[in-house]
């Protein structure tokens, strides 16, 4: 079971969201898998199907984290919210932002618990908080790592996100049985490669026909 930090305080919390807000404005948001599917996804892609019934998750792609007999942890990659400064953002979860430069891109990582925050990164360069998840990809829930990639001194490649989807034992499996997601292999090049407004297009694309 993965343990993960909340950046900063509520007062911070607060402060964040305010500031997410100003610049929205500013800028104009129990059963066995199928036969075919792994039967952990951890590392792994989730993409929902055209036919998905939640407004919360459609056309969205999330890599999860965690799969196994006890729920699933992932994060929702493709839907960025607002891009601001790095030094604002690190102010507002308290933290140092000094030589920290450049702008961040805050992307939605899920409905559950939207002041958690995550670095979702390549595994190049770790703290003794990251944890690997799969093929060279790794997360983070220390702010100090937000607060490298700012200086330049972090991982190669990283994406910012509050939030997470979660699911409770066999409700995933439940949810790709009646047809909500299909799921293909984690992959660097999709999940760094930029372009979120296409990346579900990109995952449909890899989509493998069931015979």
């Amino acid at each position: 079971m993965m343990a993960f930090g909340v950046f900063g305080s509520r007062r911070t919390a607060r402060g964040l969201i305010c500031w997410l807000l100003v610049l929205v404005a500013g800028l104009g948001w129990s059963s066995r898998l199928p036969a075919d599917e792994p039967q952990y996804l951890t590392g792994r892609f989730l993409v929902a199907t055209p036919e998905m019934p939640d407004p919360r998750f459609v056309q969205t792609v999330i890599y999860m984290l965690r799969h196994d007999a006890t729920g699933a942890m992932g994060l929702v990659v493709n839907r960025p919210m607002v891009r601001g400064p790095i030094g604002e953002l690190l102010k507002g979860f308290g933290a140092e932002s000094e030589g920290a430069e450049g702008e961040v891109l805050v992307h939605l990582g899920g409905p559950v618990d939207v002041r958690q925050g995550f670095v979702l990164h390549s595994d190049d360069y770790l703290l003794s908080g990251s944890e690997v998840v799969a093929d060279g990809i790794a997360v983070t829930a220390d702010v100090e790592m937000l607060r490298l990639v700012g200086q330049g001194k972090g991982p190669r490649h990283a994406l910012f996100l509050l939030g997470y989807a979660g699911w409770a034992p066999g409700q995933l499996e439940g949810e790709i049985r009646a047809n909500g997601w299909f799921t293909i292999p984690g992959d660097k090049a999709l999940l760094f490669g930029g372009g979120a407004d296409k990346m579900w297009q990109r995952a449909m694309a890899r989509r493998q026909l069931r015979l």
